[in-house]
């Protein structure tokens, strides 16, 4: 029987953020994280160039192709994608391990891979998906510029693809439009929040009723006695 003053237990679950590159989604996993001691980060893989403000393994796991390829071909990855010309994706696992300890964990990955994590068996029921737009156009692309940390053909591409991510917004569970990031990241919590107290995911919460209604009983015995 669970005490009062002990959490129900809960089946991790799976948090996606996904953007178009500019729009936020980066910023809003950061501050997430540093508020929730029960989020972890999904790290992912890529064959990038790690940027001067990027650590490797916080931001991302930096690996070149071969060593990619090598993890794909052993089912290592949860999820894969190629973007702007790289390759992504979500190591295998760490996310299964945080999972069955009933930690949550951040995804901060684009359509294609959310869209693999959906389709595997098994892990539809833990992931929550939530997509994030930016106010306009024009200040996704001024975004891009003021970080000044791709070169102007790469910001050229990156607009290029976010016509065609932005369009994926209708598959996603929930959208955010990233006005004013406070406002932003109280709606994320808000989700998240709301996702854990799915009675569903609560594993202990039939323990707990069970025990609150044998306290009622006994109540009731000495109410009558």
């Amino acid at each position: 029987m669970i005490r009062p003053t002990e959490e129900l237990p809960h089946r991790g679950l799976m948090f996606v953020l996904s953007s178009p590159s500019g729009a936020g989604k980066s910023t809003l996993a950061r501050e997430l994280l540093a508020a929730d001691n029960n989020l972890d980060i999904s790290v992912s893989v890529t064959t990038r160039a790690r940027r001067p403000s990027e650590i490797h393994g916080r931001h991302y796991q930096f690996i070149d192709q071969p060593s990619f390829r090598r993890m794909c071909d052993h089912d290592e990855l949860l999820e894969w994608a190629e973007v702007h010309g790289n390759f992504y994706g979500t190591p295998r696992a760490p996310v299964e391990k945080a999972l069955e300890d009933g930690r949550d964990v951040l995804f901060d990955i684009d359509w294609q891979g959310t869209e693999q994590l959906s389709a595997i068996e098994g892990l539809r029921a833990d992931l929550v998906r939530v997509f994030v737009l930016p106010p306009t156009f024009r200040e996704l692309r001024s975004r891009l510029e003021r970080r000044a940390e791709d070169a102007p053909e790469v910001i050229q591409r990156r607009l290029e693809n976010a016509r065609v991510e932005i369009g994926k917004w209708d598959r996603y569970d929930y959208v955010i439009v990233n006005r004013d990031l406070d406002h932003s990241l109280a709606a994320v919590r808000a989700v998240l929040t709301a996702e854990r107290n799915r009675r569903e995911r609560a594993s202990g919460l039939a323990s707990f009723v069970d025990g609150l209604l044998e306290e009622a009983s006994g109540l009731a015995a000495k109410s009558e006695a």
